[in-house]
């Protein structure tokens, strides 16, 4: 039977599966920049919440990281 040298179809390519594995770990850092910054005590206030790394750059490399993915689903196959 000509059916067993069949090699299975894939959705995406070596390299869009490369780029989604890039954009994931960019979201994944943004997650980890987003992270920390509580306090030991509920009582007291710390002002590193509201700091620049958690309010400006992890979301812009969280957003950075969705459009790495989004870029990786829409590539072309050769």
């Amino acid at each position: 039977m000509k059916g067993s040298d069949h090699k299975p179809d894939f959705l995406f390519d070596k390299v869009n599966y490369k780029i989604l594995l890039v954009g994931l770990a960019v979201i994944a850092v943004g997650f980890l920049l987003m992270s920390g910054g509580g306090s030991d005590n509920p009582k007291v206030f710390n002002e590193s919440v509201f700091d620049f790394r958690r309010i400006r750059l992890a979301p812009t490399v969280v957003l950075i990281g969705f459009g790495i993915t989004i870029y990786s689903i829409f590539k072309k196959s050769k």
